[in-house]
């Protein structure tokens, strides 16, 4: 019998790790990207801009420590459940 139901990013703490693993990285690009816009902003003297992508990268330099707290936090719900379940030997 074939399981018909869906595979979800999140149907296992492994896969929510993977995902908020590619947020990362995506938040990354996006303040290189805004850093980028930034410099142009500066060199045509467009101070309003350049104060509201300052306000964009601070945003985005808070939302990447969150998330990669989160990614530490699903690492030991992942490190809990192997211990729990036994599928990691004695250290």
């Amino acid at each position: 019998m074939v399981d018909a139901s869906p595979k979800l990013p999140f149907d296992t703490v492994e896969g929510a790790h993977e995902y908020v693993r590619l947020l990362v990285e995506a938040i990354a690009e996006a303040e290189a990207s805004v850093q980028d816009d930034i410099a142009a902003a500066c060199a045509q003297d467009a101070s309003r801009r350049v104060d509201a992508l300052r306000l964009v990268a601070y945003k985005l330099e808070k939302l990447r420590a969150h998330v990669t707290s989160s990614g530490r936090l699903l690492n030991d719900l992942r490190t809990l459940r192997r211990l729990l379940l036994s599928e990691r030997g004695p250290q």
